[in-house]
């Protein structure tokens, strides 16, 4: 029989607390092994729980969210951290990614989107909400959903490509954006890769926000 997710939760609001444990433990195969209302909270009982993943309010007392991550990134990095939070600007999302979190779910959609979010996250991917991803689609022109910027020797098409792809689109959902094969995406995607030397979607994701890919959000 195969473990459960093991989940600590983080958030000063105990109706939210209770509401996110109902939530993940609907799940056979999510388990909630911690809680804590602060930073400092969190901190002692992530070390002493070691749990596959955190999922980690940005606004505490005591310790923000950030300041979390960065230092949980440092000490234990097999332990993952999904962000949660009523923030959807640019700023706090860069922050996230910049200090390790590998996903970032913002509150009024956690409810369709938490579960989506811990299994892509504990499956090795990472997560953004498709609120924040559809700003940034919707924002570019029209004819022109996503802007193209040289990288280094990537092609137009193969820097589109990762581009979605940081964004959080499948294979399949970039393949109907721009009109080929998903094959084709795989090609591109894989080369893209290959010529910047990323080996995971979190790396992908912090290249995306160093070079300026996610600047609309």
């Amino acid at each position: 029989m195969k473990d459960k997710t093991r989940i600590v939760l983080a958030d000063d609001h105990p109706i939210v607390l209770t509401g996110l444990r109902n939530l993940i433990e609907s799940e056979a195969d999510f388990t909630v092994v911690g809680e804590a209302t602060s930073g400092p909270e969190a901190l002692r009982i992530i070390r002493e729980a070691r749990p596959d993943i955190a999922i980690v309010d940005i606004s505490m007392p005591g310790m923000s969210g950030i300041v979390l991550t960065r230092r949980l990134t440092e000490e234990a990095p097999g332990i993952k951290i999904l962000m949660l939070t009523l923030h959807e600007d640019r700023a706090y999302l860069r922050q996230a990614l910049d200090v390790g979190a590998r996903g970032y779910v913002v509150k009024r959609s956690a409810a369709a989107n938490l579960v989506s979010a811990v299994r892509s996250v504990i499956a090795g991917g990472t997560y953004i909400d498709p609120a924040i991803v559809n700003r940034v689609l919707n924002r570019s022109p029209a004819g022109n959903r996503v802007s193209i910027r040289e990288t280094r020797d990537l092609t137009d098409r193969e820097t589109e490509v990762l581009k979605l792809s940081s964004l959080g689109l499948t294979n399949k959902e970039i393949s109907h954006r721009i009109g080929v094969s998903v094959k084709s995406i795989e090609t591109f995607k894989s080369r893209g890769l290959a010529k910047l030397e990323i080996q995971s979607r979190a790396d992908l994701l912090r290249y995306a926000s160093q070079v300026g890919w996610l600047s609309d959000i």
